[in-house]
């Protein structure tokens, strides 16, 4: 703990992480915590991890459905009373799920997951549950030796300036949260090497690839049922937004004929089972994020675009109803 506050204090600038302001208990039992909360009147209490603490009214070991149901609902009276905020630490397994019982998230009023890929710098906070506000709320921050560092603008992040003349790239304006940004996605399709073909997706929904594939193989009339088809969200996020499906069709279909997307092209629409581009929510905010970072022209639903007033935005929209509609704009 030392060692790491000195390296972490070392990179700060902030007031806020003056180390006399911060006293660290060494402890497991509820009660000694309690009394030594009592004692000193913290600002705010972190406890690492809940599964450690163990109460002397409960007679089985830490870490246990009773130890962690009671300890809990202690530590949330206690912040109840006091009006002292409790930030809880539980272990996270290897599917990304609370380790431990699940009525630990039934307790607390919010949950907050710090999730983030081991091979990259980026680390996303997004809220589970939320009982004081809106769980669509997303953070993204980056590792440095110094701590993490806010990403202010993380379109620019997640954007890798170097794809130029290179097929399978399409740019998306997507949606997590309440913030904007537009990502990568990036897409391979090869000749099967085996009898199966693969389909495998990396911060997409492996499932909704399929469906798009079958979509771009129905509608459109491009075989790929002898393909693999790899997809991935560049940066290692994990996008949910259903706007992705229009970059997912059009970075599947540049790599399929190895022709690179025009730079200064980005777009964004759900895809539905017949081949229509159906509307997406927020669109003055994805046409004004893909407009800051300077890009020319964008393809979006026409039904988003009937009432909204383009001449106030200096990218050229295209409005389409029709995933063939969309490759047109793009490949002619």
């Amino acid at each position: 703990l030392k060692m790491r506050a000195e390296r972490l204090m070392a990179g700060s600038t902030s007031v806020a992480c003056d180390a006399n302001n911060i006293n660290i208990l060494c402890e497991t039992s509820l009660q000694r915590i309690f009394e030594y909360a009592e004692e000193i009147k913290p600002q705010i209490v972190v406890i690492d991890s809940i599964q450690t603490i163990a109460t002397e009214d409960v007679d089985s070991s830490p870490g246990s459905i009773t130890q962690v149901r009671e300890c809990a609902a202690s530590l949330l009276r206690f912040a109840k009373t006091t009006g002292t905020p409790v930030i809880l630490i539980g272990h996270i397994n290897k599917e990304g799920t609370l380790a431990g019982p699940k009525i630990l998230e039934h307790i607390v009023d919010t949950v907050i997951q710090f999730e983030g890929d081991q091979h990259y710098m980026y680390r996303i906070l997004r809220s589970i549950k939320n009982r004081f506000g809106s769980t669509s709320e997303l953070g993204i921050y980056e590792m440095r030796q110094s701590g993490l560092r806010q990403v202010s603008n993380p379109s620019e992040l997640l954007l890798s300036q170097d794809h130029e003349g290179l097929s399978g790239v399409a740019i998306s304006s997507a949606i997590e949260g309440v913030r904007p940004f537009l990502v990568e996605t990036q897409a391979l399709v090869s000749s099967a090497a085996y009898g199966t073909p693969q389909r495998s997706a990396t911060g997409f929904d492996g499932r909704r690839l399929n469906m798009l594939l079958a979509v771009l193989e129905k509608r459109v009339g491009f075989k790929l049922t002898q393909k693999d088809v790899f997809v991935n969200i560049a940066g290692g996020l994990r996008v949910t937004d259903l706007a992705m499906d229009l970059s997912v069709i059009a970075a599947v279909l540049s790599s399929n004929v190895d022709t690179a997307i025009e730079p200064g092209w980005c777009m964004a629409g759900e895809v539905g089972l017949s081949g229509e581009v159906r509307p997406i929510n927020r669109i003055e905010q994805r046409i004004s994020e893909a407009e800051k970072l300077g890009f020319t022209d964008i393809i979006l639903p026409k039904h988003n675009i009937s009432g909204l007033d383009t001449s106030r935005y200096h990218i050229k929209i295209h409005a389409v109803r029709k995933v063939e509609e969309a490759l047109r704009e793009l490949f002619g």
